[in-house]
This record gives C-alpha cells, structure tokens and sequence, in this order.
C-alpha cells in the first residue's frame, strides 16, 4: 500500500513537469533552417555538467559545431566510410548486407546532416585518487574498463543535455552511427586527442516535425524487486 506522503509526492507540480518532458522528449531527424544562439548551447552544457559521475570524475567534453560546411564534411566522410565497408562486404559475398548498409543504415546514421548544431560528445580518462591510490597499484582492472568507465559518465551528461534541449523547445538526436563508422577520421578532423574517446554525436536544432510516441516497454516487464 502507497503511503499518503508518497502519493502526494507524485502529484507535486516539479515532479510532473519532469516526467512530462520525459515522456514527450523524441529523438528528431527533421530541422528547420533557424539557428541555435550560442548562449542557449552554453545553458545545455551548463546542465550536462550537473550530472554524477564515477567520484566526480566528471569525464566529459563538447565539441559544438555550427557551421554548415564542417557538418556536411562530416557527414560526406561518414558516407565515404560507410561505402568502403560496403563494398568490403560486396567483395565477400555479402551483397544484401552491402546493400542494407547502405540504403538503410546509411540515411539513418547521417541523419545530422540538415541540423543547424552537432554536438559531439566526447569521453575523457577517468582519474580519480581512488584510481591514482588504490587501484592502479592493486591493478584492480585493465585500462580499457576505465575507458568505459569514462563513456558511462558522459552518457548520464548527455541525458541531461537532451532533456534540457526538449524544455527549451530545441530537438535532438543521439547517434553513434559516425562513431561506429568513422570514429577516427572524425577525431582527425576535428583534431581531438587520442586520449578522448567519441561517445556520441547528437543533432540539435529546432524540430521542423515531432514524431509520434514510441512504445515503451511495461515496467513490470523491466522491473524485479528483491525483499
């Protein structure tokens, strides 16, 4: 049985403002030509920075395009990519894999392309004293763990960056489709240091459409309670 308290707790005006930009945030692909003013990206980072991290370790950075020509450049290099491995795929034989890929997954994967912003989200190390102190000296895990490490705290940064997109009435689309297929010429391009890690790139703008609710799994469906 709820407690009274916490069935008044889920009508407070803060909280059902949050699960209505939850709920209502979509993943658009659809822009209109309108710009987004720096100041508002600045208000989004400004809240993506506010998200917990591994002991704070806050492994995050932005990398804010806003001019045309440089998305366009990376989108024609995530084609170019994209057609290489199609045709690799072609030369063993995989012709209706080659083809899917390209007709399929490709407009999807560069579907940043007509957005006025792209965000690219990067990872950084994770550091921390615990690290420093405790477990690189025990090698408690390998590097590549603390690599993951660092992509799990920027994926809770993004989070907050896209929902603060929603109630500003900007748009976004999270995709790793350019990471997938060109991780590394786009950290050439955009001189990003080998270090850094490309979580994701996320298209922002003003939505010129809004798709339609997606369905959600049930909660009972994702949910088990241990007493």
């Amino acid at each position: 049985m709820v407690e009274k308290g916490q069935v008044e707790a889920l009508s407070n005006d803060s909280y059902l403002q949050l699960k209505q930009i939850i709920h209502e945030r979509r993943s658009v692909r659809s822009f209109t030509d309108q710009p987004v003013d720096k100041e508002l990206i600045r208000e989004l980072i400004d809240c993506a920075r506010y998200a917990p991290s591994d002991t704070n370790s806050q492994t995050w950075e932005f990398i804010a395009i806003v001019g045309r020509d440089k998305i366009q450049a990376i989108e024609a290099l995530t084609w170019e990519q994209l057609h290489g491995r199609a045709a690799a795929a072609e030369a063993e034989g995989l012709s209706r894999e080659a083809r899917l890929l390209v007709k399929s997954f490709g407009p999807y994967a560069t579907a940043f392309a007509d957005a006025p912003v792209l965000l690219v989200c990067l990872a950084t190390p994770y550091t921390s004293k615990f690290r420093e102190k405790i477990f690189d000296p025990i090698a408690l895990a390998p590097d590549d763990v603390w690599r993951e490490e660092g992509i799990k705290s920027s994926c809770l940064a993004t989070q907050n960056l896209m929902l603060a997109a929603h109630a500003l009435g900007l748009a976004t689309c999270p995709m790793t489709g350019p990471v997938l297929l060109a991780e590394h010429q786009l950290k050439a391009y955009l001189d990003i240091e080998e270090s850094r890690q490309v979580n994701m790139v996320i298209a922002l703008g003003y939505p010129s459409t809004q798709p339609g609710k997606l369905p959600r799994k049930e909660v009972d469906e994702i949910l088990r309670f241990v007493d």
